[in-house]
């Protein structure tokens, strides 16, 4: 039986198409508005995979904008009651319930403060979506299953958005309009050389550097959700550093080598790690020789991570399958979090 995980991973280009058909006029006064506004601080709230969409964005932010980006501590307003400097602040949250109380509490204290408060929200109803002065909608409808796929997706492009409307990038732009075509293509690759490795293993390693660390570290996150498969999730500059100590013979890895200046690094990292003994995944686009696993690409590689989650997606709940789970109901989870 088909899992409800990839039936809504399939429908991202839909939703996305259905995203990008919406709110333009919206994203373009956002742009405006960043563009007029001076900003010493700008911060990203968010929980799980969406922190994770949060990375993409501030990446995007840091490399196109030149703004230094951190993600907050949501602890520090709603347990610690820290005296934080909020004005000339852009805040980002990023949600798909706009529910859980420590991304909605922070928000409302930052726009309270004087921020520029901007909500990437699936749930234009929720808590989230009124504590914040923008709210820009995901479109990705309504989420059944618990591991998010579509509304990650979404979350990526929305970021995206508001980068590329805030930059005022032309290129960019075009990119988003073709991503739907772009999406539909990246569900149809094939992953399956993946599951003959990982549907046995005990753990995994997954890589990716710069602007793809953020998919490696959500397609760790799935691993651990869908597939009960512990897996960690690193930078490609951070292996030498200590978890080189973990290779051994036959030990997985899946490295992200998305197009960019990191890609030759994670080129030569699956090099070596071959070289020590390890399962090396190498997911590279289909000019890169050596590549295991084929890694989609968009009209612009700012724009891969996109469509390289999408293809990892349709395998992940694959091998959920392969691996007797049901990835719609993980152990001990439920689909709207709430922390405080």
């Amino acid at each position: 039986m088909t899992s409800m995980m990839l039936k809504e991973a399939k429908s991202a280009a839909d939703c996305v198409a259905l995203q990008l058909a919406q709110d333009a006029e919206r994203y373009a006064d956002l742009g405006r508005t960043l563009r007029s506004t001076s900003f010493n601080t700008a911060l990203t709230i968010a929980r799980g995979s969406s922190d994770h969409a949060a990375g993409y964005c501030a990446y995007l932010i840091m490399a196109r904008m030149g703004r230094i980006v951190a993600s907050l501590p949501m602890s520090l307003v709603t347990l610690y009651k820290s005296p934080l400097a909020t004005r000339d602040t852009l805040s980002i949250a990023i949600s798909q319930s706009g529910q859980s109380p420590d991304v909605v509490e922070p928000i409302r204290y930052f726009r309270d403060g004087g921020a520029t408060t901007v909500a990437l929200v699936n749930d234009t109803a929720s808590p989230l979506a009124q504590a914040a002065e923008w709210c820009m909608p995901l479109h990705a409808g309504k989420e059944q299953s618990v591991a998010a796929t579509k509304s990650f997706i979404t979350s990526l492009v929305a970021g995206a958005r508001l980068v590329a409307h805030w930059q005022n990038d032309p290129e960019l732009l075009d990119g988003l309009a073709a991503l739907p075509d772009a999406l539909a293509a990246a569900a149809a690759v094939d992953w399956s050389p993946a599951l003959e490795v990982l549907a046995p293993a005990r753990n995994i390693m997954v890589v990716g550097r710069g602007i793809s660390f953020p998919v490696a570290l959500e397609a760790g996150l799935k691993f651990k959700e869908t597939s009960a498969l512990q897996a960690e999730a690193f930078s490609g500059a951070e292996i030498k550093h200590g978890p080189m100590a973990l290779i051994e013979e036959g030990y997985p890895l899946l490295i992200f080598a998305t197009r960019g200046p990191a890609q030759a690094s994670l080129l030569q990292l699956a090099s070596e790690m071959r070289q020590r003994g390890a399962r090396v995944l190498l997911a590279a686009p289909d000019d890169v020789a050596g590549r295991d696993l084929t890694l989609p690409v968009a009209a612009t590689p700012d724009l891969d991570p996109i469509t390289a989650i999408q293809a990892f997606y349709i395998m992940a709940a694959q091998l959920a399958a392969a691996r007797g789970m049901d990835p719609d109901r993980p152990r001990h989870l439920s689909k709207v979090t709430k922390t405080n």
